[in-house]
C-alpha cells in the first residue's frame, strides 16, 4: 500500500483548468479539420481491385479525386484467393457510379500502373441505413451503461453520497471519451465501427477504476471518521494509485507493441483503434484520479457550503 498521500483533490482547479484546455482545443481542432466519416454510416460506393508485383497506389489518389470530383479513401491489403495485392477505393456517391465513371476509372487505373495488371474485382453501394442503425444502437448502449452505473454507484455507495459520486464517474467517462474522440479528429480516422468499440471498451476500464477509488473512500471513511472529503479523496485516490498507474501501463504497452507492428505493416484498420485505445487509457486513468473524485469533493464542498447558508 502506498503510504504517502498526495493533495490531489487540492489541486483540482489544475487538473480541471488542464481538461478544460484541451478539450477546447479538441473542439478548435474539430471545427478546422471537420470529422471524417465512414462510409458505412454516410453511404457511397466501394470498388475493388487487384493488382501485380509492387505499386504505390496511393500515388493516384488525386488524379482519382479529379476524375470523380469527390476526396476518396484508398486502404491497400492483399487478396488472399490467388496472393495478389488489393486495393479499395470508398467514396459518398449521391447518384451512384456510372458505368461510364467506373469504367474511366479503372482504364486511369490501368494507364498509372501499366506494369501491374489492375483489374477489376469488385464494386458495391452502401446504403448508411444499417450503419446508422448500429451507431445508434451503440449510443443507445452508452447511454444505458451510463445510467446503470449512476444507479449502481448510488446504490453501493450510499454512504458517500452515492448519487453525487455516480454522476462524477460518468463526467469523468464523458471527459474520456472525448479525448477518445480529439484522437480520431486529429489523426485522421474515420468514424467508424472501430470508434464504437474503443467507446465501449474505455467506458469498462475508466469505470472500474473510479468504482476501485470509491471502494477506498467507503473503507476509509470507516476508518477515518472525522477526516474530511477531501482528506478522504487524497488519502483514497494514493492507495489507489500504484493499481490503476499498473493497470493502465499493462495494456497500454499492449497497444503499443499492436500499434507499432501495424505500423510496421501499414495495417491501418489495427491503428484506428490501437492509438485511440492508448489515449483513452491515459485519459480514463487520468480522469479516475484528477477529474472524477476530485470533482465529487468539489460537488460536497458546495453542497455542505449551500446547507450552512440554509441554516444560518
Amino acid at each position: 500500500m502506498n503510504n504517502k498521500v498526495y493533495d490531489i483533490s487540492g489541486k483540482k482547479k489544475i487538473w480541471f483548468i488542464i481538461s478544460l484546455a484541451l478539450i477546447a482545443a479538441i473542439a478548435v481542432i474539430t471545427v478546422i479539420k471537420g470529422v471524417e466519416i465512414a462510409i458505412e454510416f454516410k453511404g457511397g460506393t466501394i470498388i475493388s481491385y487487384s493488382y501485380e508485383g509492387d505499386a504505390s497506389i496511393k500515388d493516384a489518389q488525386s488524379e482519382i479525386e479529379d476524375l470523380l470530383k469527390t476526396p476518396v479513401v484508398i486502404q491497400e491489403g492483399e487478396n488472399l484467393s490467388n496472393d495478389s495485392n488489393s486495393f479499395s477505393i470508398s467514396f459518398s456517391y449521391d447518384t451512384g457510379l456510372s458505368v461510364e465513371d467506373q469504367t474511366a476509372l479503372t482504364e486511369l487505373l490501368q494507364e498509372k500502373f501499366p506494369d501491374n495488371k489492375v483489374e477489376l474485382l469488385d464494386s458495391n453501394d452502401v446504403n448508411p441505413t444499417s450503419g446508422k442503425e448500429f451507431f445508434l444502437k451503440c449510443a443507445i448502449a452508452s447511454i444505458l451503461a451510463a445510467a446503470l452505473i449512476i444507479i449502481y454507484i448510488a446504490l453501493r455507495f450510499k454512504k458517500i453520497s452515492g448519487w453525487s459520486a455516480g454522476v462524477c464517474a460518468v463526467i469523468g467517462l464523458l471527459h474520456n471519451l472525448i479525448f477518445v474522440f480529439g484522437t480520431f479528429v486529429i489523426m485522421g480516422y474515420e468514424i467508424n465501427a472501430n470508434f464504437m468499440a474503443v467507446i465501449l471498451t474505455i467506458l469498462g476500464y475508466s469505470v472500474n477504476d473510479t468504482i476501485v477509488i470509491y471502494d477506498r473512500i467507503r473503507e476509509n471513511k470507516n476508518n477515518m471518521p472525522k477526516a474530511s472529503v477531501a482528506e478522504l479523496v487524497n488519502v483514497s485516490t494514493s492507495q489507489s494509485l500504484r493499481r490503476s498507474i499498473r493497470t493502465s501501463v499493462t495494456t497500454i504497452s499492449t497497444m503499443l507493441i499492436v500499434s507499432i507492428v501495424a505500423s510496421i505493416y501499414h495495417v491501418s484498420s489495427i491503428l484506428s483503434f490501437s492509438i485511440p485505445m492508448i489515449v483513452g487509457m491515459i485519459a480514463g486513468t487520468y480522469a479516475s484520479l484528477c477529474i472524477a473524485s476530485p470533482l465529487w469533493v468539489w460537488w460536497n464542498e458546495r453542497k455542505s457550503k449551500s446547507n450552512k447558508k440554509k441554516k444560518k
